[in-house]
């Protein structure tokens, strides 16, 4: 959000009280200058108004669904005294309030899960992360569950009454996945080079759920860009490349370019 421009009068009575405490005016080293005029709002214009309004989503993007977890007892609302792993195998057999699909996970993915106990290094459910996300003073739990193709499963659950409610469900191929004050923001790649996707779920009292608030297309940062490859060098009698006295990487090992950052 770009800052907002301070109305010409109010620059002037800030001056003049700054004036009267200060002695000094607005004009000495320091003190407010005027940015100019404001540009004047234009109203926008509605085109081909005779277009009747559409009556249904042209697809469904997971927001607003929820589901209860079954077997699920959150003792004094603390969702920190809660097994994730129990957590993720319950919510296999919670019945959503609407399908959307995005809840679902492949069946790999879901064999996975229930056999976290006996094979804990195939286990896709991710360390857990909490947050106040709704506003209510008590932590949510922030699940990721990795599925094929590098894509993450991003689910948040609430204290609800006693149990608990799943009130954000959906998966994408994630650059990043960050926690910003009471946003749960997922950064995804961009079929165009240079930039990514930034979409920010916010809780939605009126829904009681997170919907996605914020959908963006936006540059990469800077610091994220993959650096240029080098320039082979060649040798000049032959023509072929010259051996290389960088050490060789080993093609197994990846380093991730952004993890998923919050609270533990």
């Amino acid at each position: 959000m770009r800052p907002h421009r301070t109305p010409a009068a109010t620059r002037t009575a800030v001056c003049a009280v700054a004036a009267l405490a200060l002695l000094s005016g607005c004009g000495a080293a320091g003190g407010l200058k005027s940015a100019g005029d404001a540009q004047s709002a234009v109203e926008p214009k509605a085109l081909w108004p005779e277009l009747p309004p559409a009556s249904s989503a042209p697809y469904d993007y997971g927001e607003g669904e929820t589901a209860k977890i079954p077997g699920i007892r959150v003792t004094g609302g603390d969702v920190r005294r809660l097994d994730p792993v129990t957590v993720a195998q319950a919510g296999l057999k919670a019945k959503t309030d609407r399908d959307s699909g995005l809840d679902e996970l492949p069946d790999g993915t879901v064999r996975q899960i229930k056999a976290c106990r006996t094979a804990p290094e195939d286990c896709p459910v991710l360390p857990p992360y909490y947050r106040d996300l709704t506003g209510d003073g008590r932590d949510e739990l922030v699940l990721g569950i990795r599925m094929p193709d590098q894509q993450l499963a991003v689910r948040v659950y609430m204290p609800d009454r006693g149990g608990l409610t799943r009130i954000m469900s959906t998966y994408d191929a994630v650059i990043s996945v960050e926690l910003a004050g009471r946003d749960l923001i997922m950064r995804a790649p961009s079929v165009i080079p240079g930039y990514e996707y930034r979409t920010a779920w916010s809780w939605d009292d009126r829904q009681r759920a997170m919907l996605p608030t914020r959908d963006e297309i936006l540059r990469t940062p800077e610091h994220r860009k993959a650096p240029r490859p080098k320039r082979t060098p060649t040798d000049p009698a032959t023509g072929t490349p010259a051996p290389s006295t960088d050490t060789p990487s080993d093609p197994d090992t990846s380093t991730p370019s952004d993890s998923a950052t919050g609270t533990p």
